[in-house]
């Protein structure tokens, strides 16, 4: 009677489920996530946090409520532009104060490199969550110390992989790890530009923590891992300079480097800050290839294979990458690519490599 009675009140709750054709359990839980939004305070409002403001306008799950900066009258004027109201701004010396702010859930670093360990610990030590531009860290040790105060202090830590997010460059990653390519066996990363004013922040060691690898040939370093699906086991690198008086002592002005791949794969590949056009990927496997050129820019990326163009909507990335971090965040959404600490880590360990390297002239082993 008993196993009976339990049967029918089951039948029971089913017919009843069944008999409101409005309500869905899962899509009101669907809706429920979507409707949490997270909450952003940019720290660094210079012309990167200036693109990231821009594009969080048309966001549909992450918004701009704070900032935090050193220049009071780009505090007033991205309060008046973004609606941001003043309990909610801060500069470097009262950020800590954040930790008594319920109204902001993250706090997203634009500001130099050198400075992204010690704000990441103090926005750590806050209980709020961390988004790191690129490159997280200025070395590997750097970003072991922010992966684990932040899981210390229970809060995520992203880095701001906007490439992951990209839906050509998704399709690519695709095709090769569903074997489309065949088995791949060779991978080129081309990434370099003419950089402009010698007197600013990414020209300066103690600032940048180097030249062009730490700003754009970290993209064929990260670009290399994921469009490959395995991590280095050596690399090799050299370095050639045209210009020392730019390019002091420490800031690296162009790098070739290769990396080898367990699987047999070589990777070659090019930073520079002496060319410009240089903003290429290329993919070659035993059963075709995958081009992107650009391959890292602010879009539209342009990509092809063997069977034609890939064709995909373009939206502004930064508005694509910082509503997947809110979903990430909010709902435990796990991306196609990381763009975790640990991930941030894995490229810093490769870059220290790449530095040895050079400075050594020998291959180095990883792993």
């Amino acid at each position: 009677m008993t196993t009976r009675r339990i049967f029918l009140q089951k039948a029971g709750i089913s017919t009843l489920a069944l008999s409101l054709p409005y309500t869905n359990t899962l899509s009101a839980m669907q809706t429920e996530k979507e409707d949490k939004i997270l909450r952003v305070a940019i720290m660094g409002l210079g012309s990167y946090g200036t693109r990231v403001a821009e594009a969080m306008k048309d966001c549909k799950r992450a918004k701009l409520v704070g900032v935090v900066s050193g220049t009071p009258s780009k505090i007033t004027d991205w309060q008046s532009k973004y609606g941001i109201p003043a309990k909610n701004c801060y500069n470097y010396e009262t950020f800590d104060q954040i930790k008594d702010n319920p109204d902001i859930d993250v706090v997203y670093m634009t500001t130099p490199n050198s400075l992204h360990k010690p704000h990441c610990l103090r926005i750590a030590a806050a209980g709020k969550h961390v988004i790191s531009e690129k490159p997280m860290a200025l070395n590997a040790a750097e970003g072991r110390e922010m992966v684990a105060a932040c899981k210390k202090a229970g809060v995520h830590l992203l880095v701001g992989y906007r490439m992951h997010f990209e839906p050509k460059t998704l399709e690519v990653v695709r095709m090769q790890r569903a074997g489309e390519l065949g088995e791949t066996l060779f991978f080129q990363g081309l990434s370099g530009f003419i950089i402009g004013d010698p007197t600013q922040w990414r020209l300066n060691r103690e600032l940048a923590g180097g030249g062009s690898m730490m700003d754009i040939g970290i993209y064929s370093v990260n670009g290399t891992r994921y469009m490959l699906g395995e991590e280095p086991i050596w690399v090799t690198a050299q370095e050639s300079k045209t210009d020392p008086v730019k390019f002091k002592e420490g800031v690296d002005e162009t790098i070739t480097f290769q990396m080898g791949f367990p699987s047999g794969a070589m990777a070659s590949c090019l930073s520079t800050y002496a060319l410009n056009n240089l903003d290429k990927f290329f993919l070659n496997g035993t059963k075709g290839f995958a081009e992107m050129q650009p391959s890292t820019g602010y879009g539209p990326i342009k990509a092809w294979t063997k069977n034609g163009p890939i064709e995909r909507e373009h939206v502004t990335h930064q508005t694509v990458q910082m509503d997947e971090m809110a979903a990430i965040m909010l709902d435990g959404k796990k991306p196609v690519i990381p763009v975790d600490g640990e991930e941030g880590l894995k490229d810093l360990v490769i870059i220290d490599a790449i530095y040895e390297a050079v400075k050594t002239g020998e291959k180095v082993m990883l792993g």
